[in-house]
């Protein structure tokens, strides 16, 4: 590749860089290292010059961020202990119930939450009422003991009850300060911990990777975990943090319930960075979501060119497990023109659940078929389902088009369904607007 060429593409690669929050400084040094890799390449036919400078520019991403996803290091004589550091507003209380849930289903671990925080209104509170919600244990609150003396008795509770792994929601600040490290490091001293984590908001881009290099240099950080990656952020917050501490991400927050927290893949936030989406993990959702026996038997109901209200139910269920419209969306490349249009068109997952009130509010036999519906039938169910008529229209008219839509496809044939759709995405996921 000529320099010509490798200048241009690397042009609007530093722009995509620089909007996913990606700091000045990494980008710089980025970019450098692109293009000694670029220069003198040579290019596929079957590609241009730019694709092939992308092609280097993920590479070179996936390589910094980690070439594989890191596990979590349990590697001791239980109960191993895992300490969660960070500043204040970054999400570590809800993280560590994340945690606690996805040590539970991923790795058959028994986990017991400890909060250190005594300073934070309602910290220690806050934690309790996340363990009684998802029926995880909770070291019990003693007032007026110091984050030393709460985990001592941490400790002691999780070698007595024999838990796997010991949690401990350290106490964070608004900014980095003296007091906060030195009790971190009294902490970590203490319990000997087999991780520290640093959670950091990918959100607040800069903030979070100079909080994160003050961290490192105080104290041992194993692994990362970056929470509200589904906000608009596009992730360039990871790239910045991986490169100032020399740590790896570990896991990732992906939306506020306490199953939204994922093993970070570098090859995917790569992707994302770039604006190129994260449509793997979009099908590995659905994948999660959709059984396959029912995914078999709608494939042959559609084959066939049936597509009823019941059926509509069922993919407006299936989005909701899957994130919402926000969830699929966030995961999918180039979105924002369509995301604009949903939020123009008011199409959220408030609107989900109304439609999905609709339908329940239907009859076995109106389900099935939608032809029975006069104008008592429509008053009836809107009041049952406490919407509109105008609302229940909306819903029967989305539904006679995506109902065409799948007639249409069946006159394809079974390659009708499969091209250009993901393994394991439900069709029709999506409501027309």
């Amino acid at each position: 590749m000529s320099k010509a060429d490798v200048d241009s593409a690397l042009r609007e690669i530093r722009i995509a860089l620089l909007e996913a929050d990606v700091a000045l400084s990494v980008v710089k040094e980025f970019i450098v290292l692109v293009r000694e890799k670029a220069l003198g390449q040579e290019v596929t036919r079957s590609v241009t010059p730019g694709q092939m400078v992308i092609k280097i520019v993920n590479d070179h991403l996936v390589e910094i961020l980690g070439v594989g996803a890191s596990e979590l290091n349990l590697a001791t004589t239980p109960p191993a202990v895992i300490m969660l550091v960070g500043l204040q507003g970054s999400g570590k209380t809800t993280t560590t119930a994340k945690l606690a849930k996805h040590l539970r289903s991923q790795y058959r671990k028994n986990a017991i939450m400890t909060s250190l925080d005594i300073r934070r209104p309602a910290a220690q509170q806050q934690l309790k009422s996340l363990g009684e919600t998802h029926s995880i244990p909770t070291l019990p609150i003693v007032p007026f003991e110091t984050p030393e003396m709460i985990t001592e008795r941490a400790l002691d509770t999780g070698k007595k009850e024999g838990h796997d792994v010991i949690l401990l929601d350290t106490a964070g600040r608004l900014h980095i300060d003296d007091s906060m490290m030195s009790e971190a490091l009294k902490i970590q001293d203490l319990s000997n911990p087999c991780e520290i984590l640093f959670v950091a908001d990918s959100m607040t881009g800069q903030d979070a990777v100079n909080a994160a290099r003050a961290f490192s240099e105080r104290l041992n950080i194993t692994g990362i975990i970056l929470t509200r990656i589904d906000g608009d952020a596009r992730g360039g917050a990871a790239l910045s943090i991986r490169e100032v501490t020399g740590t790896p991400i570990k896991l990732m927050g992906t939306g506020e319930k306490i199953d939204d927290i994922e093993v970070f893949h570098p090859d995917r936030i790569a992707s994302r960075i770039l604006g190129m989406g994260d449509v793997v993990s979009l099908v590995e959702k659905a994948q999660e979501t959709v059984r396959e026996e029912e995914a078999e038997e709608f494939a042959r109901k559609l084959q066939k060119g049936q597509f009823d209200l019941e059926d509509m139910a069922k993919q407006l269920g299936q989005m909701r497990k899957m994130g919402g419209v926000g969830g699929i969306l966030n995961k999918l490349p180039s979105v924002g023109k369509i995301k604009n249009q949903l939020q123009d068109a008011n199409i959220d997952d408030n609107v989900i659940s109304r439609q999905e009130a609709i339908i329940f509010s239907m009859t076995t036999a109106e389900r099935k078929n939608p032809k029975l519906f006069n104008g008592s039938r429509r008053r009836r169910i809107a009041e049952g389902s406490g919407t509109t008529v105008q609302e229940v229209n909306r819903l029967l008219k989305q539904h006679k088009e995506m109902a065409k839509a799948m007639k249409k496809m069946s006159k394809l044939g079974r390659k009708g369904f499969t091209k250009g759709m993901p393994q394991g995405m439900p069709p029709g996921i999506l409501p027309r607007i």
